[in-house]
């Protein structure tokens, strides 16, 4: 058994961006690709209904496109906000010990 005492390591703030990037990049794949699907959706059923071709591009550029950036930009400003807060939270701790 341990000696009950619990090794703490100091976070490195280097790692900060890296874990920022780690989840902004699948969260803003899965924001477009969400988005590229109901806006294909969207443009398919629009055709249907004014009995035309469906052009597809215009579900990549008008639709998923902006609103994948939308979604990067909310995601790595929380992100950040996130990993900044947990780092000076450990900061704290360490100090504190």
């Amino acid at each position: 058994m341990g000696s009950g005492k619990t090794l703490r390591r100091r976070p490195r703030w280097f790692l900060i961006p890296l874990r920022v990037l780690a989840i902004t990049f699948p969260l803003t794949l899965l924001c477009f690709a969400v988005s590229l699907l109901l806006g294909i959706l969207g443009i398919v059923i629009r055709a249907w209904l004014r009995g035309t071709r469906p052009n597809m591009a215009v579900a990549y550029r008008d639709v998923a496109a902006p609103i994948a950036v939308a979604a990067a930009v909310v995601v790595i400003i929380a992100a950040s906000v996130v990993e900044i807060r947990r780092y000076r939270k450990a900061l704290a701790g360490i100090e504190r010990s």
